[in-house]
């Protein structure tokens, strides 16, 4: 009977004798992430992870500060500025001057274009802990947020195992993992070929993973090794991740376990690329990335 109402309301639809996901029950799987999130975020306190970035942009706070030269004209606080000028020369003369004149602060707005890496490693699934199933909510949220607030933004999805592939954000319910090792370098690499076509301001990286680099390509063929740090595999990841900071993609990092040779590498990565890295529970993932885009849409990230 719900599989019917699901049909009905056209969530789902039958091909080849399968039951598959529509455009609409693709689109309300990102509603209800998004939803479940933003929800999560209004209960908890993450503002330690805000940094407010001042200056001219579009959207005015209630904070004033002294004008300065090259301040918008239409930014000016009428009532500050007179206030400040009746306090310099009392109510019987108003005299404006330079000094006098307060302006709204300004929070800078910029686009951003970002690419979400999904580690679909055997190692997601392990252990009895499903990790690749938030990382997908995740991911869904994150492009109905973009869709639908900020559409001038862009989100690509990009899964890595053996090798890195885009997908399309209909496809994000499909993502599964597999008997994979982790080829972070050849998803670096694919993120950094996407975002070079982009004309955003700001363009980084969002990587999930749970475990450390274990297989680059070498010569065409798939190198391995699931065995502590190979520095083969760890140089030539680090050197992919020199290449996104010169090209002024950032890479932030979200590690969903505490394996220490996933903590090495990434404290390595960091530094190499200057960018950022959170250890986040399953349950706050969506919470962490979430704070994170928001904040980078209000500066320019160098």
């Amino acid at each position: 009977e719900f599989l019917e109402w699901l049909k009905k309301e056209g969530y789902i639809e039958e091909y080849q004798g399968m039951l598959m996901l529509t455009g609409k029950g693709t689109r309300r799987l990102r509603q209800d992430a998004l939803k479940e999130i933003f929800t999560r975020l209004k209960k908890s306190p993450f503002g330690e992870h805000e940094t407010p970035y001042s200056g001219e942009g579009v959207e005015r706070l209630s904070e004033t500060k002294p004008f300065q030269f090259g301040d918008q004209p239409s930014n000016i606080d009428f009532t500050a500025t007179i206030s400040n000028a009746i306090r310099r020369e009392g109510l019987e003369q108003i005299n404006l001057k330079e000094e006098d004149f307060e302006v709204y602060e300004t929070e800078h707005q910029t686009t951003c274009a970002t690419v979400l890496m999904l580690d679909i490693s055997h190692s997601m699934i392990l252990y009895g802990e499903d990790r690749i199933t938030p990382a997908k909510k995740v991911a869904m949220a994150l492009a109905e947020l973009i869709l639908t607030k900020y559409p001038k933004d862009s989100l690509d999805v990009v899964v890595f195992g053996d090798k890195a592939v885009q997908v399309k954000l209909e496809d994000i319910p499909r993502i599964a993992v597999g008997p994979y090792h982790t080829n972070t370098k050849d998803a670096l690499e694919l993120g950094r070929r996407i975002l070079r076509k982009k004309r955003n301001a700001n363009k980084q990286i969002f990587m999930i993973t749970d475990g450390k680099p274990s297989a680059i390509f070498d010569r065409g063929r798939l190198y391995k090794n699931p065995y502590g740090l190979d520095r083969k595999i760890v140089n030539k990841t680090l050197e992919e991740a020199r290449i996104c900071r010169k090209d002024k993609i950032i890479i932030t990092t979200f590690m969903v376990a505490r394996d220490p040779w996933l903590v090495d590498f990434v404290k390595q990565l960091t530094e190499v690329n200057q960018g950022r890295a959170y250890y986040s529970s399953l349950n706050k993932l969506g919470e962490y990335i979430f704070v994170d885009y928001i904040r980078n849409r209000k500066h320019r990230l160098r």
